[in-house]
């Protein structure tokens, strides 16, 4: 299992206390665009087009964790 497996692992085992940070890095690992122009929420977007909107807070809240747990996933098997 590669590193950047191991991450989205641990955040759908695990979605609390996880920064946006860490889910823009596992997003640009798994090929996620995400957008930030400033303000306070995040874009994520995958390949097939779904998007998820998370607020910029730290610490992000465990439902948009698992949300973007399965964003990514689901732009895995578009692969």
């Amino acid at each position: 299992m590669s590193r950047r497996d191991k991450k989205l692992a641990q955040m759908a085992q695990n979605p609390d206390g996880w920064r946006i940070e860490d889910l823009q890095s596992v997003a640009e690992a798994h090929e996620v665009e995400w957008v930030h122009d400033g303000g306070s929420h995040v874009v994520f977007r995958d390949k097939g087009g779904a998007h998820l909107t998370v607020p910029a807070r730290r610490p992000i809240k465990p439902v948009y964790v698992k949300h973007f747990v399965a964003l990514v996933k689901r732009g895995l098997e578009h692969e």
